[in-house]
């Protein structure tokens, strides 16, 4: 491992340019997981951070079950759902004004569902949309294109097949003309980019053999979704499936360079900031037996096997056996919370933590930065708003009807929240 000063970190903020060439201001729209440009940052501001009868615009029921996270174009918001036994699976369409439902509609079902774990669900992976047409996505159980002006299926894909054993996770990923889609099971892994427009494959990238040999066949799957960014004018997408990271090129697959970091069951996506990738491992196994995980920084400028030069700092965490919610990261600071309730905020220059706090739920949802606070939803339905900085200073906090699972959408001042219940609009005109 290589230690660098924050001089070199803030040089490659400068040389190094991480928004994707499709970046669009997240205020008017939330296309995709954790937003627009897949960092968990909104843009609006005026955030009404008081829930009560006057904030709240509406709530609306969504029947059965699912965590993935609602995204928004125009006047439509869109989230999945399914049956609890995973035989029947649906795309629901609301409507951003009112609440009402606009269409609810049976995408799938199934001939055969594999098993998922008890904290998951068959409607887990959030949909990503754009002027005309959402992409609704339920793992190994399919694939769909819907026209958002008319609620008919555009085209299906069932044909592409994992195990993934605990149920399905990983979110599609719009790229210019590309669906892009993770299948990381326990028995095959690998990513494809379809044709949007059709469904059509483009191209397909199976992940190496040789760094998964060593971890037991239940470690082998993974939950991420990638994030892309652009270095040096070159575009990457960053996936960190288990036990090795990859940075692909998006228009054709073909790997950049990778960093083998042995982790298992890897569920928490890539994030970005000046120049720096950051990710986390999975968990990994002691000589002892116990369970830890990694967060790396990793100098993404480089091609092959980067492992032994471009990983700027680890950071071990040996009380979280794995990472579920991805971190937000805002000027140079980290925040998140592990799997044993401490809520962290971590100096992405040198991966020291500047302070912790233990809280009092499971926090699994991802945190979302928004006019100068970071957002937490935990399973229990709290809602803990912070100041971002170097202080640990509460600003606000709410409680829901029940759990929050799913990621929230905040944009247009307001709240597009995703409870185990019901879908909430918050704040707004």
């Amino acid at each position: 491992m290589i230690s660098k000063p924050s001089l070199l970190f803030c040089f490659f903020s400068v040389v190094i340019l991480f928004a994707s060439k499709q970046a669009i201001s997240q205020d008017n729209n939330w296309t995709q997981f954790r937003g627009n440009n897949l960092n968990g940052t909104a843009a609006t501001q005026n955030i009404t951070l008081k829930f009560d009868d006057s904030s709240i615009k509406w709530k609306t029921k969504i029947h059965d079950s699912g965590y993935s996270s609602p995204v928004v174009y125009n006047n439509q918001i869109w989230v999945t759902t399914a049956k609890p036994d995973g035989k029947e699976l649906y795309a629901v369409c609301i409507n951003f004004q009112t609440g009402e439902i606009i269409y609810d509609i049976k995408v799938f079902t199934p001939d055969e569902v594999e098993g998922k774990h008890s904290l998951n669900t068959y409607a887990s992976p959030t949909p990503c949309i754009e002027k005309g047409f959402v992409y609704v996505h339920y793992g190994s159980m399919g694939t769909a294109c819907i026209n958002t002006s008319n609620g008919s299926i555009v085209w299906k894909r069932t044909d592409f097949k994992c195990r993934h054993v605990q149920g399905p996770a990983s979110s599609a990923v719009i790229y210019k003309n590309l669906l892009i889609l993770h299948f990381e099971g326990t028995d095959v892994r690998y990513i494809v980019a379809l044709d949007k427009s059709d469904g059509k494959l483009i191209w397909r990238s199976d992940r190496p053999v040789e760094p998964y040999e060593q971890l037991a066949k239940i470690g082998r799957k993974a939950y991420i979704t990638p994030v892309i960014i652009n270095v040096k004018g070159r575009d990457m997408l960053i996936s960190n499936g288990s036990a090795i990271c990859i940075a692909y090129d998006p228009n054709s697959g073909k790997e950049i360079w990778r960093v083998v970091d042995g982790g298992e069951s890897t569920i928490s996506m890539p994030f970005t900031e000046n120049g720096i990738v950051f990710w986390y491992a999975g968990f990994m196994v002691s000589g002892d037996g116990s369970k830890f995980t990694e967060l790396l920084a990793v100098n993404p400028d480089g091609n092959g096997d980067i492992t032994a030069t471009n990983v700027l700092w680890k950071k071990r965490d040996e009380q979280s056996q794995n990472q579920l919610l991805t971190p937000v990261i805002k000027d140079g600071l980290i925040y998140t919370v592990n799997t044993r309730n401490s809520l962290m905020c971590i100096d992405a220059a040198t991966g020291k933590e500047i302070w912790s706090k233990h809280v009092t739920s499971n926090y699994n949802a991802s945190p979302i930065y928004a006019d100068g606070n970071i957002w937490f939803f935990s399973v229990k339905g709290e809602v803990l708003i912070i100041k971002a900085g170097l202080k640990y200073e509460v600003v606000a906090q709410n409680q829901m009807d029940s759990g929050i699972w799913a990621t929230p959408a905040i944009l247009r001042s307001s709240v597009i929240m995703r409870t185990q219940k019901y879908l909430y609009r918050i704040g707004g005109e």
